[in-house]
């Protein structure tokens, strides 16, 4: 087949892939608005030397990725709980919560997916606070010069997570075209063996036709 002839496919049976289109998309939008909603909260801490120093500034290198693990843990999870009277294990608030150590840029990133927007803004910044609150009593241990801080950058960002009705849709949309394209020629494979005109008898037995006897009047 040419393009002329997929082409022609496409006018007589396109109405299938749109309406398809229309119909995953619609259906893919309003299956999103009933799902719950996940807000994702992101909370920034700056591990931060006191002094530029090599020696220090490596130990702090060091420590970030020990304050992940630490960060991961049920105590502290318990303790956010505690905090922020939460009805959840320790384990439940663990599951919901991801601490992303970078080494190169000294900081702790520390994200919650939750339900409730602001519980999941309050837990992310109570876990940043544990962990200022756990720099602040180390350092009280040292000498001003070797301490290291933790500090909050900013507020906690929340952003929904899921689901995002507009990008379904767009996604169901294309599924559906796919779909449509597939069903459009699939019917016409099925409809090729059949003939209806002189076109199809060309088509099946590669030959020209000659004449045609035409329809008896009644």
């Amino acid at each position: 087949m040419n393009l002329v002839e997929y082409g022609s496919i496409l006018l007589r049976r396109g109405w299938i892939m749109i309406l398809l289109a229309i119909i995953a998309a619609a259906s893919a939008f309003f299956l999103s608005r009933l799902q719950t909603p996940i807000y994702r909260a992101t909370q920034t801490v700056l591990i931060q030397p006191a002094r530029a120093d090599l020696g220090l500034t490596e130990s702090a290198t060091r420590l970030v990725r020990s304050y992940g693990v630490w960060l991961d843990s049920d105590q502290v999870a318990e303790d956010v709980i505690d905090t922020l009277q939460l009805d959840m294990t320790p384990g439940q608030l663990n599951g919901a919560t991801v601490v992303n150590p970078d080494s190169l840029r000294l900081t702790v990133q520390i994200e919650v997916e939750l339900g409730d927007q602001q519980i999941a803004r309050d837990v992310a910044q109570a876990y940043g606070q544990q962990l200022v609150r756990f720099r602040f009593e180390e350092n009280q241990k040292n000498r001003l010069e070797d301490r290291i801080d933790a500090l909050m950058q900013d507020v906690a960002r929340v952003e929904l997570d899921s689901p995002r009705p507009p990008l379904n849709a767009i996604a169901g949309g294309v599924l559906g075209l796919i779909v449509g394209a597939l069903v459009v020629f699939v019917l016409e494979y099925l409809e090729s063996a059949i003939i209806r005109r002189r076109e199809d008898v060309e088509r099946t037995v590669a030959l020209p036709v000659l004449a045609t006897i035409p329809e008896l009047d009644r």
